[in-house]
C-alpha cells in the first residue's frame, strides 16, 4: 500500500497526459479542416473537368 501512494501522487501530478490529449485534439481539428477543404475544392474542380470533357467530346475528341 505504501508504494501505491507515491505512484498515485506522481500519476495525478504528471503533465504529459493532458499534453498528449491537447495535441490529439489539435491534430483532429487540423485534419477536419484539411478534409473539409479538399472536399470543397474537389467538388468545385469536378465540375470544371466534366465541362472540359463535354466540350472535347463535342468537337470529336474522346
Amino acid at each position: 500500500m505504501r508504494s501505491f501512494i507515491p505512484f498515485l501522487r506522481s500519476f495525478l501530478t504528471d503533465d504529459s497526459g493532458p499534453t498528449a490529449v491537447e495535441y490529439a485534439v489539435l491534430l483532429a481539428a487540423i485534419l477536419l479542416s484539411v478534409v473539409g477543404t479538399v472536399a470543397v475544392v474537389g467538388s468545385q474542380n469536378g465540375g470544371m473537368w466534366d465541362d472540359n470533357n463535354t466540350k472535347l467530346e463535342a468537337v470529336g475528341f474522346k
